[in-house]
């Protein structure tokens, strides 16, 4: 892995990091307004409710991405993340939510992908049995 790869590998990671971090936390005491808060979860037609799974999940996958080892638990956050961001993407669109309601949802699903590609070989999964 190059050091420019690294480099890309690192913001990425940890500005997805702290998006998911942030986001969840706000899922999680439900605060009213702001970025997947309760107003928003429910404008776009999920219960409530849905937040707590949220906010958890997104804790759980941060852990997940940051902490060494574990190539097959860092797949499964990835892919939440893509599912999840994708999903509020296409949430939104489907409203004919204005831009400025999509475009965070879109970082996290472009900052996942770039994350996801320029993870290093021991942050993957080996195909070949050694």
């Amino acid at each position: 892995m190059t050091k420019r790869d690294k480099i890309i590998y690192w913001i990425a990671t940890i500005w997805l990091a702290l998006g998911m971090l942030s986001t969840g936390a706000v899922q999680l005491v439900k605060e009213k307004t702001g970025s997947g808060g309760v107003d928003s979860i429910t404008h776009l037609g999920y219960p409530v409710y849905f937040l707590t799974l949220l906010g958890v999940c997104k804790i759980l996958g941060v852990v997940a991405l940051l902490i060494p080892k574990f190539p097959l638990v860092k797949e499964w956050a990835y892919a939440g993340f893509f599912f999840t961001m994708s999903g509020a993407m296409f949430s939104h669109i489907a409203l004919g939510d204005p831009i400025n309601e999509t475009a965070p949802s879109l970082l996290l699903l472009v900052l996942t992908v770039v994350s996801w590609y320029f993870r290093p070989a021991d942050r993957k999964i080996s195909l070949v049995n050694q």
